[in-house]
């Protein structure tokens, strides 16, 4: 690992709203995100149609972050998708420990060293 402190942002959402999430991600710093699908099981999450009971989708976005830019991150996600008024979704930060594969970073690392060897 390269030293950098890496966050892991967990944004879920309902149907239709992740590209949304990963746009204010994107403008905020990030550099995409990794989008899944699934389906609400709380209390609240039922809602009925003629009598049968749906589960409402949800989609979740994963948005792996150096940790310096994690709070402006989230920031932007909350006022994209309204997170801050009910029925809106959740957005949570993880402390990552470690990190492989993430070649977007390792190439990033490798010019900034470039950078400092020729100045």
């Amino acid at each position: 690992m390269d030293g950098n402190l890496y966050d892991l942002i967990v944004t879920i959402i309902n149907k239709g709203d992740s590209e949304l999430v990963v746009e204010a991600s994107k403008k905020a710093g990030a550099e995409g995100g990794t989008i899944l699908f699934g389906r609400g099981t709380g209390i609240h999450e039922q809602a009925q149609l003629f009598g049968i009971i749906i589960e409402p989708e949800k989609e979740l976005v994963l948005t792996l972050i150096k940790r310096e830019i994690s709070e402006k991150v989230l920031e932007a996600i909350i006022s994209k998708v309204n997170l801050d008024k009910p029925g809106k979704g959740i957005a949570f930060i993880l402390e990552v420990e470690g990190v492989a594969g993430i070649n977007h970073f390792l190439n990033q690392m490798v010019k900034e060293k470039a950078g400092e060897q020729d100045a």
